[in-house]
């Protein structure tokens, strides 16, 4: 049972909390304080992703062999830099919902976070909503929305790239109601310490070397497409029609543009995680990164 996973990360929680064999607090401004930190944390974060593996519904699907050196190599050698999180996977995988998920629970710790969606890069296609009719009409002429094509790639890139070395940014805001305008440089996204970016287009060209962390959410497809039309009618108001033409869209466009991008994946995720269990992994990890006995 899932409440059996949750107790049992629990327990583990109360002994890290509770255990009299605390390291003491490094040194972090030097670098052999961060990579005695680092070879502590590798060990412990092992230690999660076994009793994930464990779990009657794991979080972790896979974790990349090289993911835990490199991450932390990074850590240790440039440690002035923002940690950059990227999440991406097909429609309706629940990536928007864990991204929420480690927001929130981030923010519970007073660690300050920033979250940009890569939604908000979209091309602006009103000239062409106009031409059409409407974005179905649009769609429906052969207009690849999802493609690399269609996205403000250059802008990202810069945009991520002033992020990850502390610069605020002014991102743009592409308008979600079916009029395709795009208002440059209009939300302020501020270049906190950890900055998670979700979307399919994190993955795209040379966005995703921008990350220290690339994950990519997965969901079978069944619970996708409820998830999907679900939405499709109470938050968009659209008609059964128009619905399943964007999901038969989007189920090809995710084969050809995001699917790919797994291969690139430090982490692969179970989009439909019991959030409350997901959560307490973070607060697992937090507890291990901040629970010490002492300083030098």
């Amino acid at each position: 049972m899932i409440e059996d996973d949750k107790d049992g990360l629990h327990s583990l929680i109360e002994q890290e909390l509770h255990s009299n064999d605390k390291i003491i607090k490094p040194d972090f401004s030097k670098k052999t304080g961060r990579e005695f930190l680092a070879l502590y944390l590798q060990a412990k974060f092992q230690q999660l992703i076994e009793f994930d593996s464990n779990a009657n519904m794991p979080v972790f699907t896979y974790v990349s062999p090289e993911f835990m050196q490199k991450f932390f190599h990074r850590l240790v050698s440039t440690p002035e830099k923002r940690i950059m999180i990227g999440i991406t996977g097909e429609s309706a995988s629940g990536k928007s919902t864990l991204c929420k998920a480690m927001s929130n629970v981030i923010k519970s710790f007073k660690m300050p976070v920033s979250i940009l969606a890569t939604d908000s890069y979209f091309n602006d296609i009103s000239d062409l909503i106009k031409k059409y009719g409407s974005f179905d009409n649009l769609r429906d002429n052969g207009y690849d929305v999802d493609s690399p094509q269609s996205f403000q790639l250059d802008v990202l890139y810069d945009d991520l790239k002033q992020l990850a070395n502390g610069a605020d940014i002014l991102a743009p805001e592409y308008l979600p109601n079916g009029t395709g305008i795009s208002i440059p440089k209009s939300k302020q996204i501020l270049s906190n310490k950890i900055i998670i970016v979700e979307g399919m287009a994190t993955m795209y060209d040379k966005i995703k070397d921008i990350f220290d962390i690339k994950v990519y959410v997965e969901t079978d497809i069944d619970i996708r497409k409820e998830r999907f039309l679900h939405r499709a009618f109470t938050e968009r108001n659209q008609d059964f029609c128009n619905a399943k033409k964007h999901w038969d869209y989007i189920l090809v466009a995710g084969e050809k543009y995001v699917k790919p991008s797994k291969q690139y994946a430090d982490l692969i995720l179970n989009g439909n995680s019991n959030m409350e269990y997901f959560c307490q992994l973070l607060e697992y990890l937090h507890t291990i990164t901040n629970n010490f006995g002492g300083t030098l």
